[in-house]
């Protein structure tokens, strides 16, 4: 009984510590703010409700990151089988912006609109990696993948990024 209150603290105390980072992977998972906001309100929920299978004092934020992913591929056959449609073009992501100024703004929504247009397991890697710092082995680990499979899909995306960022760039330089 006492493991079960413990991680339940546990769980309690880094979700408060950890809501920022679970909300971007949220949204780089729905490639919509409202839809991050529910699926982050989700997977604490679901955090709560399973906290018997959570381990105190293991990597708490990969748990919250696997429950996420499996929340939105439950959402994704949800509405595939409902015949909702896709994502909303990512040209209508409307994001706060606290950059200090318009030049910065311009250059992160190109950065963004060119990571949101990568295809979905590209994107994900590319957020896991780039933007909250895991590891290839820990990204392989909360997406249940080879580490050769997130190195190529990081490589692959690299190119892609480049060529969209710097398009008027010769190869000759």
């Amino acid at each position: 009984m006492f493991w079960k209150n413990s991680a339940i603290k546990e769980i309690k105390k880094g979700i408060k510590e950890l809501f920022p980072r679970l909300w971007r992977y949220c949204f780089i998972l729905s490639a919509n703010t409202e839809r991050a906001n529910d699926l982050a309100q989700s997977t604490c929920l679901r955090a709560l409700e399973k906290s018997h299978q959570y381990t105190a004092g293991t990597e708490l934020d990969r748990w919250l990151f696997r429950i996420a992913k499996n929340i939105w591929l439950n959402e994704l056959r949800s509405d595939a089988v409902r015949d909702v449609g896709g994502m909303p073009p990512v040209e209508e992501i409307d994001l706060p912006d606290h950059s200090p100024g318009p030049e910065s703004n311009l250059i992160n929504k190109e950065v963004l609109l060119s990571v949101m247009s990568l295809p979905e397991a590209q994107r994900i890697v590319v957020g896991l990696v780039y933007i909250e710092g895991y590891s290839y082995g820990e990204a392989a680990k909360i997406l249940d993948i080879p580490v050769g499979t997130v190195m190529s899909r990081l490589s692959t995306a690299r190119l892609k990024l480049a060529k969209k960022l710097k398009p008027h760039q010769s190869d000759a330089i």
